[in-house]
């Protein structure tokens, strides 16, 4: 018998394959700047800077406009780092390196960090959260207490927001807040409360992060870098660092909102049920998220790394098939390679000594640690402004990290944490970060109001941070 050939109309047509998106003038002039700093140490001596210190330096610049330009995707820049790295200075170089130099397979190490492994392991939990929509019944069950007032709604939103920024993506959060509150927004009167309202959330969602070590990538890859550089800090201690600025500047962007959008007469009425699911995946994932989160805030009860705990959250959910391979294919692969890549460019920049040329660049050394804390506190803000918070850290941390070991006084815990939290303050245009971006998104929210928003928050929260964090954080004794 013939075979059947299926009507024209019905044959699945041959894929057309992506165009290539033009480069934006910026782009292009990224891009020329970027092969000009990468070659131009290559071919000039740099004084003071051995070769493969030239090579590393001509790596970092690139790194630098790649990030700052994104002349192509910040992803793209952090795999392009680890590349580099193996190519010009590892012991797989192309170039003659000493007999002594690292093994490329170190800077593919970076893929495989702890800490990688940890956001890992947190990004599978926030992925199940969505997955059975425990984000969405949290939230319409803690916002009960909140309704009524404007301003107490906004502060409850801002609340839950937080919380769930803590372990779950900043940007997953606003998503599922503005799920929320969308249909409330529209019986808002139109004008500032509605603004108001719509900015608590990527504010919120913004600072959350910095409560936890997975609740942003900057607190990951400074993290990294401490650990690197042998000063390991458990799960519960970044919260006990965290969690008091996070709650200082909460208060602070709330009281700022109802001063400036929200009337004290004004009422919300939220009318949300929460409906839990209780087939047996759901409830295997609830006990598996709750055990997790416990075992990461008892760290140092148990003895169990958070690193460990969270490789073994993904082993629990894997092997009862509570997730699949499909909702781990589905993660936000490409913040871990970013965060790989800073990794990656720490290491490269120790190993062949940058990080001290660097520092002699300045006399860094007759600064007092207060003054350099300010210094590297202001640099966070200011660079996750412009461009994401993740490379802001990457950028960095290297600096930050080389700064710690010559400058008196100036503790390495105190450089590294300051520099992630200053850059998940960095909120004030649509473009700083995801949140922003999905909040300016509704149209409920004029560029002017989140930039002047984000400046006040983001200025005076660097502020605490550096001058007032560090002292409370040595009384504490976790200096």
């Amino acid at each position: 018998m013939p075979a059947r050939t299926r009507p024209a109309a019905n044959r699945p047509r041959p894929r057309v394959p992506d165009r290539l998106e033009p480069l934006t003038r910026k782009q292009i002039i990224g891009l020329l700047i970027a092969v000009t700093v990468f070659v131009v140490p290559l071919i000039v001596d740099v004084p003071d800077l051995d070769p493969l210190g030239e090579r590393m330096l001509s790596i970092f610049l690139l790194a630098i406009v790649l990030w700052v330009s994104e002349a192509i995707p910040l992803v793209a820049t952090a795999v392009l780092v680890i590349a580099l790295e193996v190519l010009f200075i590892s012991d797989q170089a192309v170039l003659p390196v000493p007999e002594d130099a690292t093994a490329y397979s170190s800077f593919f190490g970076a893929l495989a960090n702890p800490v990688i492994v940890l956001f890992l392991g947190g990004f599978l939990i926030a992925d199940g959260a969505e997955k059975f929509q425990l984000d969405k019944n949290l939230a319409a069950v803690l916002i009960k207490p909140f309704t009524g007032s404007a301003r107490r709604t906004a502060l409850g939103l801002m609340v839950i927001t937080a919380v769930l920024s803590m372990f779950m993506s900043n940007t997953a959060t606003t998503a599922t807040m503005f799920a929320v509150i969308i249909p409330v927004l529209g019986a808002l009167p139109e004008g500032r409360p509605r603004t108001g309202l719509a900015l608590s959330i990527p504010m919120a969602a913004n600072v959350g992060g910095m409560g936890t070590p997975v609740g942003t990538p900057p607190n990951a890859i400074a993290l990294s870098a401490l650990v690197e550089a042998g000063h390991a800090i458990s799960f519960l201690d970044w919260m006990l660092m965290g969690i008091p600025l996070m709650l200082i500047i909460l208060l602070g962007a709330w009281l700022l909102i109802c001063a400036v959008f929200l009337p004290g007469d004004l009422t919300v009425e939220l009318h949300m049920d929460a409906t839990w699911r209780t087939d047996t995946k759901a409830v295997l994932f609830y006990v598996i998220a709750a055990v997790t989160i416990l075992a990461w805030m008892t760290e140092s009860l148990h003895g169990l790394s958070a690193n460990v705990v969270g490789f073994l959250a993904i082993v629990a959910m894997l092997v009862t098939r509570v997730m699949t391979g499909k909702d781990l294919a589905g993660l936000s692969w490409d913040v871990l390679w970013l965060v790989a890549g800073g990794i990656a460019l720490g290491d490269g920049v120790g190993i062949t000594g940058l990080d001290q040329w660097i520092l002699d660049l300045f006399n860094w050394t007759s600064m007092p640690a207060l003054a350099v804390v300010v210094v590297m506190g202001a640099l966070g803000l200011a660079l996750s402004n412009v461009i994401s918070n993740s490379a802001a850290c990457n950028l960095l941390v290297p600096l930050a990290m080389g700064l710690a070991t010559g400058v008196s006084g100036l503790e390495p815990v105190t450089i590294a944490v300051v520099l992630a939290l200053a850059c998940s303050l960095g909120m004030s245009l649509p473009i700083s970060t995801p949140p922003n971006a999905i909040a300016y998104a509704t149209g409920e929210i004029p560029t002017g109001d989140m930039a002047r928003m984000g400046l006040i928050v983001g200025i005076g929260g660097t502020a605490v941070l550096v001058l007032v964090m560090p002292l409370v954080w040595s009384a504490m004794g976790m200096l």
